[in-house]
């Protein structure tokens, strides 16, 4: 199974800083990390950030301002640049991708990272 792998959490004072990764992969079988979503202690999963092909990027109204998604193609990489981070940042931050698992062969489809997880906290 095919799936992005996250890096980067951890704790952090609030006002802090942090940069989270994901990374895909191009080959026979092909990740291409899209999105950033989260999920908070006895929340639901919530989108984040979300890049698009056009260049127009989505945020949450909770992190617009203070969060920056970016890719870097050539090492198949998203990033999320958090900034004047607070408590409700804290949760577990999912990259959302689509996958396949033999380009040109298998269909592409949603897939998910395990996460990292970020802790705000004093």
């Amino acid at each position: 199974q095919v799936q992005p792998v996250e890096s980067g959490g951890g704790l952090v004072q609030p006002g802090g800083s942090l940069r989270l990764s994901c990374v895909g992969s191009e080959g026979t079988s092909r990740v291409n990390p899209i999105g950033w979503f989260r999920q908070g202690p006895g929340k639901r999963r919530e989108l984040v950030a979300v890049t698009s092909s056009g260049g127009s990027n989505t945020y949450a109204n909770s992190v617009r301002g203070r969060f920056t998604i970016s890719s870097d193609s050539a090492k198949s990489t998203l990033y999320l640049q958090m900034s004047s981070l607070q408590p409700a940042d804290t949760g577990l931050y999912v990259c959302n991708a689509r996958c396949t698992e033999e380009f040109g062969v298998q269909p592409w489809h949603d897939c998910w990272g395990q996460g990292t997880q970020v802790t705000v906290s004093s």
